[in-house]
């Protein structure tokens, strides 16, 4: 089966949804006739039995700190909480709350304690000019670079020219003339 590209869905189509749930239509039927991912509505209608309208709300970003990863994760490992229990109960999203767990399964509390630094990670981008003017020496041996860089580029064409030449001749057609 092939699966379909799923449209951005708004509060009224989730509130629309989540009526048709309470009218008695099955998360399935919801799914394959508007298009929208059956364990994403089970989520939305958990959040939306617990919180109401706000629970179907986008919410804001979720700030961290190790404190809180560790008391999510071990909540959830002890307790056997559900994922979208404990995206209710303590506010990030799922998919944050996985990644999470993947990191206590794999390094252990000590690697929740690790933050990543947000944003561009230095020396990105383009370098810097120098302000300073060259010498010029300096110049000069750049200027021969950039000669030699360009004769050697020339050179290349030139070979590559002539081997498609000789092909052509090996086979019985004239070179073109450009």
């Amino acid at each position: 089966m092939l699966k379909k590209k799923q449209k951005r869905q708004s509060l009224s189509d989730y509130l629309r949804y989540m009526h048709m749930l309470e009218e008695g239509y099955s998360f399935r039927y919801i799914s394959n006739h508007y298009g929208s991912d059956e364990k994403f509505l089970k989520v939305l209608w958990q959040r939306y039995q617990e919180l109401g309208i706000d629970g179907l709300k986008k919410r804001s970003y979720f700030r961290s700190t190790p404190e809180i990863k560790r008391q999510i994760v071990l909540d959830i490992e002890k307790n056997h909480l559900p994922l979208h229990a404990a995206s209710i109960k303590y506010g990030p999203c799922t998919t944050l709350i996985v990644r999470w767990l993947r990191i206590y399964r794999s390094e252990g509390l000590s690697g929740l304690e690790r933050v990543k630094k947000r944003g561009r990670p230095l020396g990105m981008g383009r370098p810097k000019k120098d302000s300073k003017p060259l010498t010029e020496l300096e110049r000069l041996r750049k200027e021969v670079q950039e000669l030699r860089t360009e004769n050697a580029l020339l050179k290349k064409v030139r070979a590559l020219v002539e081997e498609r030449n000789a092909r052509l001749r090996a086979i019985g057609q004239k070179p073109s003339k450009n």
